[in-house]
Parts: C-alpha cells; sequence; structure tokens
C-alpha cells in the first residue's frame, strides 16, 4: 500500500515522502496512529508542496547559520564562571551558556543544538567550539573567564 508519511518513521522515511509499506504495517499502525495517510493524488500533490517547502526553509536555516557563524568568528565571546585560584570551573561551561553569552555579547542566535561540543569545558581560557547543523560546519572560538 502507498502512504504519504506525516512524520519522519525510522526505517520507512523522512516526512511528507511517499513510500511504499506492507498493507498490515500502514492500515493498523501508520494510519491509526497518524504517521501517514493513503497515497491519494491530492496528497501526493500536497505531500510535494510541504516537501519543497521544507527543503526552502532548510536551505534558508542553513544560510542564515552559516552567516551566524561568519559574524561569530569575527566577535569575541567571552564567557564569565566561577573558578578556583588553579583555573579550574566550579561549573562546567556548556552548550546552553555559550548559546546565551553568544546572543548577550554578539547578538547573534545560535541554536543550542547546533553546537558540537563534546563535553562541557571545566577550565579558564581559549577555546574553538564546533558548530554543526546539516551540512554547515564552522567554529568560533570562546575565552572562559574566573569571576
Amino acid at each position: 500500500m502507498k502512504v504519504v508519511l506525516l512524520k519522519d518513521v525510522k526505517g520507512m522515511g523522512r516526512a511528507h515522502e511517499s513510500v511504499e509499506a506492507k498493507d498490515g504495517y500502514a492500515l493498523n499502525f501508520l494510519i491509526p496512529k497518524k504517521l501517514a495517510i493513503p497515497a491519494t493524488s491530492a496528497a501526493l500533490k500536497e505531500a510535494e508542496l510541504r516537501l519543497r517547502q521544507t527543503k526552502e526553509r532548510k536551505e534558508v536555516d542553513a544560510k542564515v547559520l552559516a552567516g551566524n557563524i561568519a559574524a561569530l568568528a569575527e566577535a569575541r565571546i567571552v564567557v564569565r564562571a566561577k573558578a578556583n585560584e588553579k583555573g579550574h570551573l566550579y561549573d562546567a561551561v556548556g552548550a546552553r551558556e555559550i548559546a546565551q553569552a553568544a546572543k548577550a555579547e554578539a547578538h547573534i542566535d545560535i541554536p543550542e543544538n547546533a553546537l558540537a561540543i563534546e563535553k562541557p569545558f571545566k577550565e579558564i581560557g581559549t577555546f574553538r567550539v564546533p558548530v554543526s547543523s546539516g551540512e554547515t560546519f564552522g567554529e568560533f572560538p570562546i575565552t572562559i573567564e574566573a569571576e
């Protein structure tokens, strides 16, 4: 049975795609849980339109993010946190604090989930923060200072 997915379904496809599913799976799981609708001609046209809109929105978001990354590379982002005399922070600096500092100091909005830090920073110093969202990659420096 051919269906149009309304949401991303693991192992099947992404939202607004037309896929072939087994009849029982489509009728007993996908359609009742509002994950898909039967693929009528109207549903296929609507899905194509929504897929195109989603793709255009993602392209615009990627361009904005790339511009924000370039602007952050030029800006000086400073995060202030409490530290001991050896330079170790009492509380780690993570993606949330970095995103808030970027917005407060450089007036640049960067999503927390785009900051691809492996683990929070726990020391004073200057660090490179990688940014990754979709096919957009980059990095910018931050400085962590003691309060």
